[in-house]
């Protein structure tokens, strides 16, 4: 089982989801997005790989997001994935992705304890 985790080390609920996946024995790798940022399209393969709609990965929290006129309902999901490419800050944390041979399995883990959920999953199928 390959396991990545797009990380901020300043957020507390992507700490405790790494902590639970070293507690639960994996090794991740850990990708500090904010460090590193992803491509736009490393971002829209996170989404595609979620099923999930881009808005749902975006940390509306954020104040870039009203300043940058994100919270408009009519932003396209392209303007979405253009914005969180130029600003790391707005993608969502923590995202885990697990690969189990040829199955990839990618979740926002917010609340944390959705890592287990995940990790349950995964093991299930290897």
């Amino acid at each position: 089982m390959e396991i990545t985790i797009y990380h901020n080390p300043g957020c507390g609920t992507s700490l405790n989801a790494l902590a639970a996946i070293r507690a639960a024995g994996h090794q991740p790798r850990i990708h500090d997005y904010l460090l590193s940022p992803l491509s736009r399209g490393a971002i829209a393969d996170l989404v595609a790989r979620m099923n999930v709609p881009t808005r749902s990965i975006v940390r509306s929290r954020e104040a870039l997001f009203g300043e940058l006129g994100l919270d408009d309902k009519n932003v396209t999901e392209d303007a979405l994935l253009d914005a969180m490419a130029a600003h790391p800050i707005l993608m969502n944390r923590p995202i885990v992705v697990v690969k189990v041979g040829a199955t990839v399995t990618a979740r926002l883990c917010r609340p944390s304890e959705r890592v287990k959920g995940l990790l349950v999953e995964a093991s299930a199928n290897a």
